[in-house]
């Protein structure tokens, strides 16, 4: 097996460097897709096939000497040449691999099916070129005690036999399934091809499967482990983000409570960090419940990261209003690249915030000062304002339509009187300038930006009911509430003063 472990790991470098040469070539060529297919097929599965025909044909001809048989059929002129491109081609499969577990739990992870963890990304051109201490580590620990747990060569090349099959089983699969889905194959053609392959590979993973008990059942353990991890995960966060949606404040509620909130309004400006890209989040109203007072400028800040190295600060953010005017209640999406500073001076953050939110303003008063003029009768102002709720308004004055997949999930407010307002503040007339009315708007700004900015934090968990089944218990009260509590927070990249920080917990029964 140590034999079959350096020619795959020759053949599988090969076909890497092969892969990035021709990726290369193909940015010349256009055609890096056809050159790979021709290349693998060519090259790299002929070579594969004459190492092990070569094997097999050495061991025809040489029935007792079964052990190392790839370097016992290497000619003795060569065999150190060959130990050394060995040994070269493992290391470097050996990075490759651990490039491959960078990428692939960073997908996993933008999927929701793994926790938060600490991401590098070291290249400004290249977004695949990305760095995790934590999984690095974890690599390097978990080689040291499968190595430590095995103790022979033999239970290696047991456990290793299981994976590689166990990666052409699965390969076999999600190839069926993308030739049903994607490429609408006949189902004939699709029930010949995982028959053959399919029952060849079960054929092969059959003769394997009794070397369990030699070792490679440690193997099958890590992998069921890191399917719990996940599948707990995904599970904990889909049902805590359902519950917050179900949960999050009505607009009817809002309108109820008045411009007041039904509570105090004080100075100041509150930024509420939250991952609702759409309505007003349960936690507010907890924050409303809590505190004896809120600020009389609230804007629902909402973290995304986009796959770009760097996004332009005048476009950083994207504002629309939540509740009308004289509420003075804002939503906020702030986009970041991969390579932008995220711990950014909390000063340098407020005062862009605040430039971008002045010129959504002076730009959704401009539109609709445009849009009064072309519509003359009067119900026009209530078509303005359903307008003017399905798009968001950048701060260099672009208008961003909802139907842009990077804010598909921002869509319109289910009353279309909700988007703007024609009045400004209870005391205001209806019938006062625009010009006037978005100097007072502007000067309300000021004037709260100059009492203070104050970050308000919601931190949100899941328990499950009484009545619900133990497993379910189990899995979001101890195990869920364990990775949540371990992992990295979302919040965690971004640099928050303490002495202007509020934080408020609450819990969602589910």
């Amino acid at each position: 097996m140590v034999q079959k472990y350096y020619v795959h790991s020759i053949l599988y470098t090969s076909t890497t460097i092969l892969k990035e040469t021709q990726l290369k070539l193909g940015c010349l060529l256009g055609a890096a897709f056809y050159v790979q297919q021709l290349t693998f097929v060519c090259l790299v599965l002929p070579c594969l096939l004459l190492g092990y025909l070569g094997q097999a044909a050495f061991l025809m001809e040489n029935l007792t000497q079964n052990e190392q048989v790839f370097f016992l059929s290497i000619p003795s002129q060569v065999f150190w040449p060959v130990v050394f491109i060995a040994t070269l081609a493992a290391l470097i499969a050996s990075r490759t691999m651990t490039t491959a577990i960078f990428s692939i739990i960073k997908q996993a992870t933008a999927l929701g099916c793994f926790p938060r963890l600490k991401i590098i990304h070291t290249s400004r051109k290249f977004m695949g070129q990305i760095y995790i201490p934590v999984m690095n580590w974890f690599l390097l620990v978990s080689c040291l005690a499968f190595v430590t747990t095995f103790g022979s060569i033999n239970e290696i090349g047991n456990a290793y036999g299981i994976a590689e099959l166990g990666v052409m089983m699965m390969t076999t699969i999600l190839v069926t399934i993308i030739m049903l889905l994607i490429w609408q194959v006949n189902i004939i053609v699709v029930l010949c091809f995982l028959t053959l392959f399919l029952g060849l590979e079960l054929f092969f993973f059959s003769s394997v499967l009794g070397s369990v008990a030699d070792g490679s059942w440690v193997l099958l353990v890590f992998a069921a482990v890191l399917y719990l991890v996940m599948y707990i995960w995904n599970y904990g966060t889909k049902l805590k983000y359902e519950t917050e949606v179900k949960q999050k404040l009505s607009m009817d509620l809002m309108m109820d409570l008045g411009c007041n909130l039904g509570t105090v309004r004080a100075p100041g400006i509150g930024l509420l960090y939250n991952e609702l890209v759409r309505g007003v989040p349960a936690i507010f109203g907890h924050f409303l419940t809590t505190m004896p007072a809120i600020h009389s400028m609230i804007i629902f800040v909402c973290i995304k990261w986009v796959p770009v190295p760097v996004v332009p600060q005048n476009e950083r953010f994207l504002f629309r209003r939540v509740c009308p005017k004289n509420y003075h209640m804002f939503r906020c999406i702030a986009r970041y690249g991969y390579k932008d500073v995220r711990k950014e001076n909390p000063q340098t953050f407020e005062q862009l915030l605040i430039e971008s939110l002045e010129k959504f303003i002076r730009r959704e008063a401009q539109e609709r000062s445009l849009e009064s003029d072309e519509n003359g009768n009067t119900d026009s102002e209530e078509e303005v304002a359903s307008s003017s709720s399905r798009v968001l308004v950048g701060p260099n004055g672009s208008i961003y339509s909802l139907g842009v997949p990077l804010l598909a999930e921002c869509g319109g407010v289910s009353n279309p009187n909700f988007g703007s307002s024609t009045s400004f503040d209870g005391s205001l007339d209806g019938t006062m300038d625009g010009r006037r009315s978005l100097d007072n708007e502007l000067s309300f700004i000021h004037m709260a930006k100059e009492c203070g900015v104050v970050y308000l934090l919601g931190h949100g968990d899941i328990r499950a009911r009484k009545e619900s089944f133990f497993v379910k218990k189990l899995v979001i009260n101890y195990f869920y509430a364990f990775l949540r509590k371990n992992c990295r927070r979302g919040i965690a990249t971004l640099s928050i003063p303490h002495t202007r920080l509020m934080q408020v917990a609450m819990q969602y029964m589910v």
